[in-house]
């Protein structure tokens, strides 16, 4: 039996794409999760490593939705291979249980390591640089611009909380941090 495995990092980003891939690829049954990587506790991969048996095959559409580092994914293609399941990455092929076929995914499974490794590198420094502007606010961005808040706080003067919720659309919450801190 053909099992696929599809994983996102974010609750923001969508399966659909390698969900496609998978069925494409003919899988009988396919796991998904949206579970950060860095995790080895992952719910649905756990689920699906313990369904699978001698002749089965795992299905992964990239090495990084696999595992973390290169060592994790030699163990878990290490114990696959002794119980007889074959792994299937479809960006790369079946990965086959031979000298030739481990040395190719252990060094597969170092560069996107050290792929995943740059990415956090250039991460950080893009951080770092950002950090150094004056206007810099960690977080995500701000839902209103000063001018509609301020005139928010000028409707306040005539209008309840509520009413002024209801005509721009910013929350009670939002409006007391910002009187707070124009005081």
């Amino acid at each position: 039996m053909k099992y696929g495995y599809a994983r996102v990092s974010t609750t923001g980003q969508e399966l659909h794409t390698q969900l496609e891939s998978l069925e494409k690829e003919g899988c009988d049954k396919i796991y998904s999760e949206k579970f950060t990587g860095t995790k080895a506790d992952r719910p649905q991969f756990q689920a699906v490593l313990k369904e699978l048996v001698a002749g089965d095959t795992l299905v992964v559409t990239k090495l990084d939705r696999f595992a973390r580092s290169t060592t994790e994914a030699l163990t878990i293609v290490k114990q696959l291979f002794e119980r007889g399941v074959r792994v299937h990455v479809l960006n790369m092929g079946l990965i086959e249980n031979t000298p030739t076929g481990r040395l190719i995914f252990t060094i597969m499974s170092g560069f996107a390591e050290f792929e995943r490794n740059l990415i956090i590198e250039r991460t950080q420094e893009g951080k770092a640089i950002a950090r150094q502007r004056e206007d810099f606010r960690e977080g995500r961005p701000a839902k209103f611009t000063k001018a509609q808040i301020l005139h928010a706080l000028t409707l306040l003067n005539e209008h309840s909380y509520r009413e002024v919720e209801d005509m721009t659309g910013i929350s009670k919450s939002t409006l007391i941090r910002a009187k707070r801190k124009h005081l």
